[in-house]
C-alpha cells in the first residue's frame, strides 16, 4: 500500500465524525455523522431517512465530506476532504452495527441490538476522490490527491 493509502487509512480508522455536504431544494447544507469504515476506504453511517440530509441523498447521491483530526490552534492540519456517491443500504448489517458500537468501547449485546432495530438506515459512502490534508509530513499547501475508483 502506497503512503498516501496507509495515511489515509490511519486518519480513516482514528476519526470517527464525518461531516457530509448535501444539496437540496432548501441550498447547500452540512451534518455531522458518526461512521465506520472498511479496507476500501468506503465509509458507512446511521441515519434517520426522514432528516434532510438523508432526504437530500434519496434525490442526490451526490455529496462532498470531510474528517479533520486535529481540532486544536497550533497544531498540524491532518483531515480528509472527498467526493463521491451515497446509496441506502436496504440490509441490516449487524457487521457494521459491531463495528460502529465497539469503536466506542466494549459492547454491550443489548446496544447491538438497539441498532439493528431502531429504524435507522445505513448509509454507504463510496468516495471517488480523496484529498489529504497532512501538514506535518507534506506541508501546508501541498495536498496529496488520491483519485479513489
Amino acid at each position: 500500500m502506497s503512503d498516501i493509502k496507509k495515511r489515509i487509512s490511519e486518519v480513516l480508522e482514528r476519526g470517527y465524525l464525518l461531516s457530509i455536504g448535501t444539496v437540496d431544494d432548501g441550498g447547500v447544507w452540512v451534518s455531522d455523522v458518526r461512521y465506520v469504515s472498511d479496507d476500501n476506504f468506503k465509509i458507512y453511517w446511521m441515519s434517520d431517512p426522514k432528516c434532510r440530509h438523508s432526504k437530500s441523498i434519496e434525490n442526490n447521491p451526490k455529496i462532498a465530506a470531510t474528517i479533520e483530526l486535529n481540532y486544536n490552534f497550533g497544531t498540524p492540519n491532518l483531515g480528509l476532504q472527498m467526493s463521491g456517491t451515497v446509496r441506502k443500504l436496504g440490509l441490516m448489517r449487524p457487521d457494521l452495527a459491531i463495528k460502529y458500537v465497539t469503536r466506542r468501547g466494549k459492547p454491550k449485546p443489548s446496544q447491538i441490538s438497539n441498532i439493528l432495530k431502531n429504524g435507522y438506515s445505513w448509509y454507504e459512502l463510496s468516495p471517488e476522490f480523496i484529498e489529504l490534508n497532512d501538514e506535518e509530513n507534506f506541508g501546508f499547501d501541498n495536498k496529496q490527491k488520491m483519485i479513489v475508483l
